[in-house]
C-alpha cells in the first residue's frame, strides 16, 4: 500500500510539473506608448497558444529599465529608445538587442479645440497657440523618451527654455496624452501612436523628423524561456498589430 500511494505521489509530482512547463507565463516590461498594440498582439498569440499566459508591466522605458536592474522578473524588455536599452547592455543586464519599431513625434490638442493645424518650424508662433497660463502636456524631459525626443526637438527649433515654464511634465506618455483628454492640458507633445488611439484628441501638427533622432523601439530578451513569444513580436502577424496602430516595422 505504501508502495503504491508513493508511485501516486510522484505521479501527482510529474503532472503539475508538466503542467507548469505546459502554462509557462511570460513577462513582458514595454514602454507605455506600446500598450494596446501589444494587448492586441498577446491576444492572437494566445489564441494559438491557449496554454500561454502573457503578463505585461507598460510604463516609461526609464522606470522599467531601472526595475530590470533591481531584479524585477522580467522575460523580455521592450524600450521606446535606445538609452535605457544600451543602459541594460552597459550594466550587462543583457546581452543583444532588436531594432523592432519605429515612431513620429506630433503635437496634440483637444478634439473640441479651435486649433486645426500647425506648421512646426522654427518660425512657428508658440505664444499664439499657447498663450500664458494654458499647458504643455509632455513626457518629463529628464527621463521618459518621449519627453526626451521632445526636449531635443524644441531645443532645435530654438523654443524649450521659452516653453519650459508651461510644460505639465507627466511620468510616461500616455499620461502626457490623458492630460490633454482631459482637457488639463491646451496641448501635448506624444507619439503619434498614442494620438491615434484616442477619441479625445487630435493631431495638429507633425515635428520635423530632422530635428530629433529616429525614435526607434529596440526589443530583447531576457530569459530563454520567453523565446517562443520573442520571436512572434517579429512576425508578419504582429508586424501587421504594430503596423494597424501606427507603428513603422522593420
Amino acid at each position: 500500500m505504501k508502495k503504491l500511494t508513493g508511485f501516486i505521489f510522484g505521479l501527482t509530482a510529474l503532472i503539475l510539473s508538466f503542467s507548469a512547463l505546459a502554462t509557462q507565463k511570460v513577462t513582458v516590461f514595454a514602454a507605455a506608448s506600446l500598450t494596446n498594440a501589444m494587448q492586441v498582439i498577446a491576444t492572437a498569440y494566445k489564441a494559438e497558444h491557449q496554454d500561454a499566459e502573457i503578463v505585461f508591466s507598460f510604463a516609461s522605458s526609464s522606470v522599467l529599465a531601472k526595475q530590470i536592474e533591481q531584479g524585477a522578473p522580467a522575460d523580455i524588455f521592450m524600450s521606446a529608445d535606445q538609452k535605457w536599452m544600451t543602459y541594460l547592455i552597459d550594466h550587462q543586464l543583457t546581452k543583444n538587442k532588436e531594432d523592432l519599431l519605429k515612431n513620429s513625434l506630433v503635437l496634440i490638442a483637444p478634439k473640441q479645440a479651435k486649433i486645426d493645424q500647425v506648421d512646426i518650424n522654427k518660425d512657428t508662433n508658440w505664444q499664439a497657440i499657447l498663450p500664458k497660463g494654458e499647458r504643455l502636456a509632455i513626457g518629463d524631459p529628464q527621463h521618459v523618451p518621449a519627453g526626451l525626443y521632445a526636449k531635443e526637438s524644441l531645443t532645435h527649433l530654438g523654443v524649450y527654455d521659452k516653453l519650459a515654464p508651461q510644460f505639465a511634465p507627466a511620468s510616461n506618455v500616455r499620461d502626457a496624452l490623458m492630460l490633454v483628454e482631459r482637457n488639463e492640458a491646451a496641448l501635448g507633445i506624444v507619439y503619434s501612436t498614442d494620438a491615434k488611439v484616442s477619441d479625445k484628441v487630435k493631431i495638429v501638427g507633425t515635428f520635423p523628423a530632422d530635428t530629433f533622432e529616429s525614435i526607434e523601439y529596440p526589443i530583447t530578451m531576457l530569459k530563454s524561456e520567453a523565446n517562443d513569444f520573442y520571436q512572434y513580436l517579429k512576425s508578419p502577424q504582429a508586424k501587421a498589430i504594430f503596423e494597424k496602430y501606427g507603428f513603422i516595422t522593420k
